[in-house]
């Protein structure tokens, strides 16, 4: 099979061209060897000296056995031939196919081969249209060998392979191209995310702390980069891992949200350690012959322990470390991870002080360059003007996504019953707007041992999908058979989904506890949310919304 950048993809559910594309992407993962990569969904920006911003994008971007690069533009539909060539008519403009794949293969070969330092590449370009048979090929304005349409389409895998050979030369850019092509990607996919426009949000988080954090340079390399939620953090810690493996670094990266981690691990490539820091004091202390017992109270705490103890071999220490979700650890953990970093190694330190929900203080890290992003790129802008509004927060978030979702809906209950009842109605709402199933989170305000909500395995029509504390042997999280995530807020941190329910909110004053989880809550929302919250609560929320909110009585 070949190899697929970024991971996640078979996660993702999408409709429409979107989800052909899916098809697409999955017969050339399973026809493709290994020595062939896929990178799909790929983004890129060129300025040009008049300061006039082309944007391409591109559905497949296969790189061969030797280097050379494939560019597939898939067009599903009807077409439309014309004296002009091939037009795909949209709803406000009609696209000239050829064209597009001109500009877009032009726009990648210059910033490839600046990428590249000159050194050769190889570019070709093919259209893929399974829907729509080519009447004319010669005034299609592309050349007929490289267009796959519904009269070949059985042999688009043929044809691949016959424009990407797979012996000869290797190119000595071809490590450079792998460079480039995962540089541009949105490396942390959050699966189901990919909902109609937010795929957009790709471009700007590519161009965010992803792409400039990582050119900075001085010695020693110790960088905190403290950025709110949505500004790219795990992009950027995906980005640094992906960099020390292809320098032949070891990286080591540490987290402390164990489904964050899991995440993670899905989506990393190998040759470094993904780990939370509970899990790193449970990895050393079974390489030293001492298998922690966790039906024993005080067994994360003993795991603590084997870390403040533990004096790293030389040859067991890792050239690149970051650490994500700084703001839930501690000095003396700090303190020791940084032992296991090797001498001349790279260290960063990635926070947000408002997801900060276990009231620690921050990290003493002196001597460390730090860097702010205030730009959330995940929540919509109308959500995030809310949001600024509701929290009264001292810095506000920049809205830098594209997308305008809708506003806040704000839903009030009463007791228990009718907690269950504007849960199920909140979600049933979400799925008549258009979401499916698996784009809602349910996202308690309340941890899973008080949550009220914990005990139900189904809501209404709604099967819960829930986290049940057990991790199958390769330690992969065990949920239940259901279709509609729930998870509490403190596990759901570093995640996101397009329409998010936060529910079981309740508080007596909005105070700085309150403040923070509401933050982090709020913001896994890519596309929709909605704050299913108590009535006292709901007073003191609405007072500060002013307008936008609709009632839940």
């Amino acid at each position: 099979m070949a190899k697929v950048f970024p991971d996640g993809w078979r996660e993702l559910e999408a409709t429409g061209a979107a989800g052909r594309e899916l098809q697409t992407l999955g017969r050339l993962a399973a026809g493709l060897d290994d020595r062939y990569a896929i990178y799909h969904g790929v983004h890129w920006t060129r300025i040009e000296r008049n300061d006039y911003t082309v944007v391409g994008e591109i559905d497949f971007a296969i790189v061969g056995p030797t280097g050379k690069l494939l560019l597939i533009e898939q067009k599903t539909g009807i077409l439309t031939e014309t004296t002009a060539g091939l037009v795909k008519k949209h709803v406000h403009k009609d696209e000239e196919v050829a064209i597009r794949i001109a500009r877009t293969a032009e726009a990648l070969r210059e910033r490839l081969r600046k990428a590249c330092d000159g050194e050769q590449t190889q570019i070709d370009s093919l259209l893929y249209c399974p829907d729509y048979t080519v009447r004319e090929p010669g005034t299609a304005g592309i050349d007929p060998a490289r267009i796959v349409d519904a009269t070949r389409k059985d042999q688009l895998l043929s044809i691949v392979r016959s424009i990407l050979p797979q012996s000869g030369e290797a190119l000595p850019a071809k490590p450079k191209i792998h460079r480039f092509l995962s540089d541009i990607l949105e490396l942390v996919p959050e699966a189901h995310a990919i909902v109609g426009e937010a795929g957009a949000l790709s471009t700007r988080l590519s161009g965010g702390l992803a792409h400039w954090a990582r050119r900075i340079e001085f010695e020693p390399f110790r960088l905190r980069v403290i950025g709110t939620a949505g500004s790219g953090k795990t992009q950027l810690a995906m980005a640094v891992f992906r960099d020390a493996i292809s320098a032949g670094r070891r990286p080591l990266y540490v987290c402390y949200n164990r489904p964050l981690a899991d995440h993670i691990t899905r989506i990393a490539p190998a040759g470094g350690e993904v780990t939370t820091y509970h899990q790193f004091g449970d990895r050393i202390s079974r390489a030293r012959g001492e298998a922690p017992d966790f039906t024993q109270p005080g067994a994360f705490a003993r795991l603590e322990t084997v870390l403040d103890a533990c004096m790293p071999n030389p040859h067991e220490r890792f050239d690149e470390l970051i650490v994500d979700e700084g703001q839930d650890f501690n000095d003396g953990w700090a303190a020791n991870l940084l032992r296991w970093l090797a001498p001349g190694g790279r260290a960063w330190w990635l926070e947000d002080p408002m997801q900060n929900l276990y009231g620690r203080a921050p990290v003493s890290l002196p001597g460390w360059v730090t860097v702010r992003s205030e730009i959330n790129y995940r929540t919509p802008k109308d959500i995030l003007e809310s949001l600024n509004r509701l929290l009264g927060l001292s810095n506000a978030m920049v809205a830098g996504s594209p997308l305008s979702g809708s506003p806040i809906d704000l839903v009030t209950y009463t007791d228990e019953n009718d907690l269950v009842a504007k849960t199920i109605s909140a979600v049933t709402r979400c799925i008549g707007s258009g979401f499916k199933r698996s784009h809602v989170a349910l996202v308690t305000y309340r941890g899973r041992e008080r949550s009220k909500l914990a005990a139900h395995d189904k809501l209404g029509p709604y099967p819960l999908r829930a986290p049940t504390g057990q991790y199958d042997l390769f330690g992969n999280a065990l949920y239940t058979e259901g279709d509609l995530l729930i998870d509490s807020v403190l596990r759901f941190k570093g995640r996101a989904s397009p329409c998010v329910v936060f529910t079981e909110i309740d508080f007596e004053t909005l105070d700085d506890a309150a403040v923070r989880r509401l933050f982090v809550g709020a913001t896994r929302a890519t596309m929709k949310l909605t704050l299913v919250v108590s009535e006292r609560a709901g007073r003191v929320l609405a007072d500060r919304l002013e307008n936008g909110s609709s009632s839940g009585a």
